[in-house]
């Protein structure tokens, strides 16, 4: 396996870790004394769910090929 059939599977491991970590801080947001800690856990874990596309549009990993094409 080579990275390039690694990097799509990566992303929906990133994806899943982002999502739990903005509902953990959105449950954390819900108390007043809590409320920087899950604002921040929040943003966090949206920065690590988008953080595959975003690596593609800065532009330090190539897009993966989607396959619609047959090999050649």
């Amino acid at each position: 396996m080579n990275f390039n059939q690694l990097l799509p599977m990566l992303g929906y491991i990133f994806n899943i870790i982002g999502i739990v970590l903005c509902i953990v801080g959105l449950t954390i947001a819900r108390e007043p004394h809590r409320r920087i800690l899950g604002s921040v856990l929040v943003v966090l874990g949206f920065l690590v769910a988008a953080s595959p596309m975003l690596m593609q549009i800065i532009g330090i990993f190539a897009p993966s090929a989607s396959g619609l094409l047959p090999p050649q």
